[in-house]
């Protein structure tokens, strides 16, 4: 199912965690967009909130997240102080309930976890958190200890996603993360230990110096700890945005072939290993619920890529984190002095974000359906929204050229993503992106 296209493997495409992309925000939307959107969700089903911790204990050369060096623990306390100002505004503003609490950074567990604790009583002293929600947080094996598992499981926390990026010492002396495989196994033992039985995974491929022997290897390795989910991401190298990703020695990056072949050999070990394939980077067991949603068409995509989770609003809480609502997506201001600047005074911490009109919650639609689904009736979507078909014109240009190198197909108003063509899945949803610039070269490589 493999076959590597030269003229598309070099391309560029966003990621498409929302649309339109972060590229198109703009400072014009503020606090108030952001309360009044707020304000108008109370009533539109259960929302899904994300809290960012913007420290790690030490930078990754590779990582494009919106985080810092904890050099000081006031910083982490003054942050704290102000998050839970965030939280309180937020909760007055928005009264409806919440189904899904998912802690990001950064490394949500540079919190002590008595901090980890006093944080979930505050979410949900505010908030009105429903007994069956998801509570997830993202995990750096480096600063994990026994007493974090307990503390996550007593605060509800039923899911873990473990940063590991590879298990080879050469490729981690390379990104600066030195992360031997038994401090993961430790982890997540203890996190299964504690009853948290629900255990995510996140690797790399296309880092500096890696081969196909890495990529085996790691596999191998991540099969002994028997993940529920694997998200195989490609590196995105972009230093002119990211200046830590300056570290890493450009020369020594996989070229697109390589970085294809590295994508292609990780999708068959780990569907040998017994997990599926859940749209372009993400794998699951079998009775997983992201599995589960696949195969019942109520798979999704939002800032924490692929997921079940059907929530038309997301709340984000903390510096740089994005909300998304039918009718807007906001960010809060990233740099941290700012933020508790605007959460101490009350004044609410957008600082830039977009509005979504009826034509980009319907292209936004489409992209979501053929990245989920690898296919979508793109008129047909139109006219459910009570849209002229062409509101939801493709590229036809693009569409053209990916037909002629099979990467789609067309069939009774549907355009298909073939099997060959799965890798190349985000340059077929950049045809129906009426932002999209096909010279520009702002987002990661497209395989």
């Amino acid at each position: 199912m493999h076959r590597y296209i030269p003229a598309l493997a070099e391309r560029s495409a966003p990621r498409y965690t929302s649309y339109p992309t972060a590229a198109e925000f703009t400072p014009t939307i503020g606090a108030r967009d952001h309360g009044e959107a707020l304000h108008r969700a109370t009533d539109s089903g259960p929302a899904s909130l994300y809290i960012h911790i913007p420290y790690c204990q030490a930078i990754c050369w590779y990582c494009g997240c919106n985080t810092g060096a904890l050099n000081r623990a006031d910083r982490l306390d003054a942050y704290l102080d102000a998050l839970g100002m965030e939280i309180a505004g937020t909760a007055a503003v928005f009264g409806g309930t919440i189904g899904r609490v998912h802690f990001g950074g950064g490394t949500p567990n540079i919190l002590s976890p008595d901090q980890f604790s006093r944080l979930a009583d505050l979410l949900r002293r505010n908030f009105a958190i429903a007994s069956s929600a998801e509570w997830a947080v993202e995990v750096d094996p480096r600063s994990f200890h026994r007493d974090h598992a307990s503390a996550f499981a007593a605060a509800g926390v039923d899911r873990i996603s473990v940063g590991a990026q590879t298990f080879s010492p050469r490729i981690q002396a390379a990104i600066g993360r030195i992360q031997p495989l038994a401090e993961v196994s430790r982890v997540i033992a203890q996190a299964r230990d504690a009853g948290i039985e629900r255990i995510n995974l996140d690797l790399m491929y296309g880092l500096p110096g890696q081969a196909l022997d890495d990529i085996a290897s790691t596999l191998a390795a991540a099969q002994t700890l028997a993940p529920d989910r694997v998200a195989m991401f490609g590196y995105a190298h972009m230093p002119r945005l990211l200046p830590r990703q300056r570290l890493i020695d450009e020369a020594a990056l996989p070229d697109a072939e390589s970085r294809f072949w590295q994508r292609a050999l990780a999708h068959d070990l780990l569907v040998e290993q017994g997990l599926g394939a859940i749209g372009f980077d993400h794998f699951a067991r079998p009775w997983d619920s992201l599995s589960v949603a696949a195969r019942e068409g109520r798979l999704h995509r939002n800032f924490q890529g692929f997921t079940e989770d059907a929530a038309t609003t997301l709340i984000g809480l903390g510096a740089s984190a994005i909300s998304q609502f039918p009718g807007l997506i906001a960010q809060n201001e990233k740099h941290v002095g700012r933020y508790r600047m605007l959460a101490g005074n009350g004044q609410g911490c957008t600082v830039r974000g977009v509005t979504r009109g009826r034509e980009d919650r319907l292209r936004g639609q489409v992209i979501e359906r053929l990245l989920c689904d690898n296919r979508v009736d793109a008129a047909a979507l139109a006219r459910s929204h009570g849209l002229p078909e062409s509101a939801a014109a493709p590229d036809e240009a693009l569409l053209r050229e990916l037909e002629d190198h099979g990467v789609i197909r067309r069939e009774a108003g549907q355009v298909i993503v073939t099997r060959e063509g799965l890798p190349y899945a985000r340059l077929a949803a950049a045809a129906f992106d009426s932002y999209r610039n096909p010279g520009a070269r702002r987002f990661s490589k497209a395989v």
